[in-house]
């Protein structure tokens, strides 16, 4: 499959990231300030680069992970010296402006969530079509895909992916919550203001494995030592001058995907889960 992929988007598996996610010495505050001990001594990930040609994002970003019986939790450092965010309501699109994004690899399906600087959170549950089944742990009332508010992704009329991934389109579950999280940002500067220069800001994140059990399917929650799992961490930089928007405004990932996509799961790294606590 990731021969199939590299034809189609350019990422073999010689690009993807491998990341060790160790355990976390006790329960993380979720506030967005990481300069706690949890995140001082976590494992801070390499400089995020561009999703297409793998060379590093001129701004940096980068992400760290622990974990524990209760919750996956996932840190970004973003440098920004002019940080905005403008769209404030839940679910709202944050990625057509600054954001970082993740997005957790499951059974038939994976889970997107985004962040602005201003905390506002967008989040969306994708199932392949061909797993949406009669019967299948798909077929429940937490999916219904008469009653819920969904999409399509890779469709017809989805220019961007359409007949680009051969497994075809997803029902993409757009009021899909997901149990328990906790999301907090903290901003190094002042936002929205253009007349000083920022430092940046951090979004801390915090996943209960309670919420995981669709996503993971047969894998068990919380892994075990030695569990691998496939996630994305990625950052989107609105660029914009005089009224003018570059677009596509620059992706940045852990690996590059070899296209401006980050709807491509044999493309997301490996987070290899370690039973060690960091000391």
């Amino acid at each position: 499959m990731l021969k199939a992929m590299k034809a189609h988007h350019g990422c073999g598996e010689k690009d993807l990231a491998r990341y060790t996610c160790f355990r976390a010495g006790g329960p993380v505050e979720i506030d967005g300030r990481l300069d706690k001990p949890a995140w001082r001594k976590a494992q801070k990930s390499a400089r995020f680069v561009d999703l297409v040609s793998g060379v590093p994002g001129f701004l940096g970003t980068r992400m760290a992970s622990l974990w524990d019986d209760e919750n996956l939790y996932v840190a970004f450092w973003v440098e920004e010296p002019d940080v905005r965010a403008r769209l404030a309501e839940r679910d709202a699109l944050v990625w057509t402006e600054n954001d970082v994004e993740i997005f957790i690899g499951g059974e038939d399906c994976y889970y997107e969530f985004e962040i602005n600087a201003l905390g506002t959170v967008y989040e969306v549950f994708y199932i392949w079509q061909d797993a949406y089944k009669k019967g299948s742990r798909f077929d429940v009332p937490e999916f219904d895909l008469l009653s819920r508010r969904v999409d399509v992704l890779g469709g017809f009329q989805d220019a961007l992916r359409w007949g680009k991934h051969q497994r075809g389109a997803r029902w993409a579950v757009m009021d899909w919550d997901f149990p328990g999280l906790r999301a907090a940002v903290q901003v190094a500067g002042t936002i929205n203001d253009a007349s000083d220069i920022d430092t940046g800001w951090t979004a801390e994140i915090a996943f209960p494995w309670r919420g995981m059990k669709v996503l993971a399917g047969s894998r068990p929650v919380p892994p075990r030592d030695g569990d691998v799992w496939r996630m994305d961490f990625s950052r989107f930089e609105l660029l914009e001058y005089c009224g003018v928007k570059a677009e596509p405004h620059p992706g940045w990932a852990l690996n590059r995907h070899g296209v401006y996509d980050s709807h491509i799961p044999e493309c997301f790294s490996f987070v290899h889960f370690s039973g060690q606590e960091l000391k």
